[in-house]
């Protein structure tokens, strides 16, 4: 009977103890801003991606290239955004990045966008099924696509150096525009982004 009383008073404090290590985990949540700008660990976030399409942008479309092409084609040009390769030494979801550089593309109201080569494929696909399965004044016909005449494309680099609880992290972002017909650089653009983190020191 007593080794009874014992095996259960054990549950029961194995199963308290469960209670109190789950209740002491539970993070603590606050909803803020999406605009607001929050550095925890120092990495690339979300601030940077949009700091930086909202100024490499612009600069992009005030080089002479897309005067010239609007004067002697009469129209916008045709713009697509290719890789950014991630050569630094953290992860960075450039995915995120390319969104805001296409985005800020769209809004200046100065290009045309064409799709991502994925995307394309997507709607080539269902293209292909409205052959077969749409009602035939609807159906939108093959071979209508319109080219990029340019891509943009570039990469993000990384320096780390650290001494000590002290560390600086500098980005340098390189962004070039190409023309698709010539391979032509018509615009080259670079952003540095320099960040000092300092560690809390350890209470022992």
């Amino acid at each position: 009977m007593v080794l009874r009383r014992l095996f259960v008073f054990a549950v029961f404090a194995a199963v308290a103890a469960m209670g109190l290590s789950s209740c002491a985990s539970t993070p603590k949540v606050s909803r803020v801003e999406v605009g607001e700008q929050i550095d925890l660990s120092g990495e690339w976030n979300d601030t940077d991606s949009q700091m930086v399409s909202a100024e490499m942008v612009p600069d992009s479309l005030s080089w002479p290239w897309i005067k010239e092409f609007t004067e002697k084609k009469g129209t916008k040009p045709r713009v697509i955004v290719g890789t950014v390769a991630n050569k630094s030494h953290e992860h960075i979801n450039t995915e995120t990045f390319v969104k805001d550089l296409e985005r800020e593309l769209i809004k200046s109201g100065k290009v045309a966008f064409v799709a991502s080569k994925e995307q394309r494929g997507e709607v080539r696909e269902e293209r292909m099924d409205q052959q077969d399965n749409a009602r035939a004044d609807t159906v939108k016909s093959m071979g209508q696509e319109y080219g990029a005449d340019y891509m943009l494309k570039g990469q993000i680099n990384t320096i780390l150096d650290q001494a000590g609880k002290k560390q600086v992290r500098f980005y340098q972002i390189e962004l070039e525009m190409i023309d698709m017909l010539s391979n032509e650089k018509v615009w080259i653009g670079q952003k540095k982004i320099k960040k000092e983190v300092k560690r809390p020191k350890s209470k022992f």
